[in-house]
């Protein structure tokens, strides 16, 4: 990512959290709850965290999180929902322009959530650093959507949807070092802003590192 390209994706995304409310429900991601209620608690990694739904979910459950977005604003909010939930004292909040910067360390979970942006992001770069951050022993959760949801008849801006195949190869993982726990497409029940019904669908894969 080139300067002008990181300070893009920064302008974009400060401006959209700071110019309006909360964007999201503050509800954890199903996928995140389903992938993970059977591992041990640990340390995670939360990629582009936003308001801190799911590291919050997690340090309820006794995960020790850091916290990771391109936002300030979205950051502040995050720490905020952390203490009003009484778990501050598990989780870390750092500002990262992911493909510029990374966090330092590695985790027993690596949880990227929809680790996507209609402003430059070199998702490929991201995903590969996210795989190096796991511990041995550790898990990858990514979860990408496959397309836009089924109401979007007029999508709001070009955006080139992964697939199963093309983020195996990004990822490029050993399989003398990964098993593949989970690698599947998901359709989940999707209302637009308006109140019309539909669906979307999108990808998760779960990898262990041995």
């Amino acid at each position: 990512m080139t300067e002008t390209n990181a300070l893009e994706a920064a302008e974009f995304w400060e401006a959209r959290y700071r110019d309006g409310g909360r964007l999201w429900s503050g509800r954890p991601n199903e996928l995140l709850v389903r992938e993970t209620e059977g591992l041990a608690p640990g340390t995670a990694l939360d990629l582009g965290c936003g308001e801190g739904a799911d590291a919050v979910w997690l340090a309820s459950r006794g995960w020790r999180v850091t916290g990771v977005d391109i936002s300030r604003t979205a950051l502040e909010r995050a720490a905020g929902h952390a203490a009003d939930a009484g778990v501050a004292d598990r989780t870390v909040w750092e500002r990262h322009v992911l493909g510029e910067t990374f966090p330092s360390g590695v985790f027993d979970l690596v949880n990227a959530q929809f680790l996507q942006s209609p402003v430059p992001l070199d998702q490929r770069l991201v995903l590969r650093r996210a795989a190096d951050a796991v511990a041995p022993g550790g898990t990858l959760l990514l979860v990408l959507h496959a397309g836009w949801p089924s109401w979007q008849t007029e999508p709001p801006f070009e955006a080139e949807f992964p697939t199963l195949d093309s983020v195996d190869e990004d990822l490029a993982l050993a399989e003398a070092e990964w098993t593949v726990v989970t690698r599947e497409t998901v359709r989940s029940p999707h209302t637009s802003p308006d109140g019309v019904e539909g669906h979307r669908d999108n990808h998760v894969w779960r990898f262990h590192r041995r």
